[in-house]
């Protein structure tokens, strides 16, 4: 694809960001993840060893930094002082990292956002140097204060983490498209290919998606749909679709000049 993406100043191809948990092993993380083309990849700093824990497998050996970029995240945070620590933890690890993603939970049953926490830790993580991705719920006016607050990117939720539900309010989501200076990318909640197209067909800049690969079936064919899925939906936003319409009176294959048969 010629049609470029950028985060915090860096340009990348791919579209499609994925998780690296819920894999049988790292063996199948690394093959699901260059199946689909994937340049940046996030990590749940207290659930995957990039290094905190010595003597064990780690995710770095599988999926060097020289070939993606990492993305760690807070997975599992229920306050901002928790995020906050895990980040810089992970710049730590990752020699003075600073894309990050940030998610505050709120529930440990819906994993739904805590929108107070999620803005009160991405005020501190942006004065920190951070460039902020940062998950949230589909509400336009949170959307607009985490932009204002200096967050790099924004992902509002499709429909709850691990669900598969596809995107449930398309309309939410167009408008935190549509008011947005950084680029906007539908996190959690994608269930099949789909769900990735609408997203981009809605004019997302990209989709992150784990379980919705990790828990298919297959996860190495799910990662290459998952990837056709992503591209198709941006060429045909960029494409424009045709009106809809109840009827029309215009059809395809026009009666007019039609030749005679008598």
């Amino acid at each position: 694809m010629t049609d470029l993406f950028q985060i915090a100043g860096k340009t990348y191809h791919s579209r499609l960001l994925v998780g690296t948990g819920k894999y049988k092993d790292f063996d199948e993380t690394r093959a699901a993840i260059v199946e689909s083309g994937a340049e940046i990849v996030t990590v749940a700093i207290r659930r995957v060893n990039i290094g905190q824990t010595a003597g064990e497998p780690s995710l770095l050996d599988y999926l060097p930094p020289s070939e993606f970029t990492y993305l760690p995240n807070t997975a599992g945070c229920y306050s901002a002082d928790d995020a906050i620590r895990t980040l810089r933890l992970a710049r730590e690890l990752l020699d003075d990292h600073k894309l990050v993603k940030l998610e505050v939970l709120g529930d440990p049953q819906t994993l739904y956002p805590n929108i107070r926490e999620t803005l009160k830790a991405a005020e501190v993580l942006v004065k920190e140097g951070f460039d902020v991705m940062v998950y949230t719920s589909d509400d336009p006016i949170v959307a607009r204060e985490l932009e204002q607050i200096g967050c790099c990117a924004i992902m509002p939720l499709a429909s709850l983490i691990g669900s598969g539900m596809g995107i449930l309010n398309p309309w939410n989501l167009r408008l935190i498209i549509e008011q947005s200076q950084v680029p906007v990318l539908v996190d959690a909640g994608v269930g099949t290919a789909s769900d990735a197209t609408i997203g981009m067909e809605l004019g997302c800049d990209g989709v992150l998606m784990n379980t919705a690969i990790a828990g298919a079936r297959d996860p190495i064919r799910m990662a290459r749909a998952m990837k056709l899925a992503v591209e198709s939906g941006r060429e045909a936003f960029l494409a424009g679709r045709m009106p809809k319409k109840l009827y029309s009176g215009d059809p395809s294959s026009p009666l007019a000049g039609l030749i005679a048969t008598k």
